[in-house]
Parts: structure tokens; C-alpha cells; sequence
């Protein structure tokens, strides 16, 4: 297994990390929590930097590497959402792009005329970068508010931008979805 196939599967293993910290009841669980994520956030641009300018871009790291992506906001997403950082609304948009993704890669894989392998596309790869860069904005602020850092003004201000930045992530997350299904319809249509 080549490099950035060890960082993908460490990003895996660092989401049950994040979850721990962002459940126990600290004043510097949620910072840790932040902490955690901003190092799973880096290994995704780190392993697939290092796939692309090594040459070393294999069809496990085209599968396994969105879907560390996936399961990593998404946790982040829920913990936001519970903290009020992100409508529930969004989670949802977010829940249906992906699993209409990840169903369209699955049936592309198993295409008895030739298996395929759907890497992420641009937009794909900018909503990811939103949506974790607005979710470090809002466990950044959690962090800050829970250590007495930040003061209830400020902390309603940075919700209201994190919100913000959601719901343009849950436009991008549409646009992003359609540019996996409108080309790959007839793998959907001729699906077995």
C-alpha cells in the first residue's frame, strides 16, 4: 500500500478520534476535537498532492479516498448541527449527494461492459474544501467559546457566518452531484 493510501486509511481511523473528543464533556475536548479534524482535513489534501505529483493514483485511493472524505464531514457536520452551526437541512442535501454518488461509483465498479472507477470532479473536490473550512470555523469557535475565549456576541456572529458558509456548501453539493449524474445517467438507466 503506497503512501497516500496509508494517509486516506489514517484519515478513517482519525474520525473515531474526533468523535471521542467532541463527545467528552472538557473545556478542551472541543479544541482537541478541532485539533483532530484540521490534521484528517490535511491528510486529504497531503495524499492526494502526493498521488498526483508521484504518479501514484490507484483505483483504491479514486474510491476510498471521497468516501474518508464523507464519513469525515459528515461526523463534523452532525456535531455542528447538534451545536447549532448547521441546519438540518443541509446535513440532508449533503446525505443525498452522497449516497447518489457513492450508488452511481458502485454501479460503475460492478458495469459488467467494463468497470470503472469515478474519481471526484472539481466541484466535488471545492465542496469538500468548504464544507471543511466552514466546519473548522465552527469548532474553532465552539473551542474558543467553551475555554471563555470568546464571548456570547462573537460566538452568535460566527455561527451566523458558518451557517452562511453551509448553505453555500449545500449549493455546491447540488451542483456537485449533478455533474456525477447527468454524464453517468446511462450507467444508472442500464444498471442491472
Amino acid at each position: 500500500m503506497n503512501l497516500p493510501n496509508k494517509l486516506t486509511l489514517l484519515r478513517f481511523l482519525l474520525v473515531p478520534v474526533f468523535m471521542v473528543f467532541m463527545y467528552i464533556d472538557n473545556p478542551y475536548s472541543y479544541l482537541i476535537g478541532l485539533i483532530v479534524f484540521a490534521a484528517a482535513s490535511f491528510t486529504d489534501f497531503l495524499d492526494g498532492s502526493i498521488a498526483r505529483k508521484y504518479n501514484m493514483v490507484t483505483d483504491f485511493g479514486k474510491f476510498m479516498d471521497p468516501l474518508a472524505d464523507k464519513l469525515l464531514t459528515t461526523v463534523a457536520l452532525i456535531y455542528l448541527c447538534l451545536n447549532g452551526f448547521c441546519h438540518e437541512v443541509v446535513i440532508c442535501i449533503v446525505l443525498a449527494r452522497e449516497f447518489a454518488v457513492s450508488g452511481i461509483r458502485l454501479i460503475a465498479a460492478a458495469n459488467p461492459k467494463g468497470s470503472k472507477v469515478i474519481a471526484a470532479g472539481m466541484m466535488g473536490k471545492a465542496k469538500t474544501v468548504l464544507q471543511m473550512v466552514a466546519s473548522m470555523l465552527g469548532l474553532l469557535s465552539m473551542a474558543l467559546f467553551a475555554l471563555d475565549i470568546m464571548g456570547a456576541e462573537t460566538y452568535a456572529w460566527m455561527n451566523l457566518a458558518t451557517n452562511g458558509l453551509m448553505w453555500i456548501m449545500a449549493v455546491l453539493t447540488v451542483v456537485s452531484g449533478m455533474q456525477y449524474i447527468i454524464p453517468n445517467f446511462d450507467l444508472i438507466k442500464n444498471a442491472k
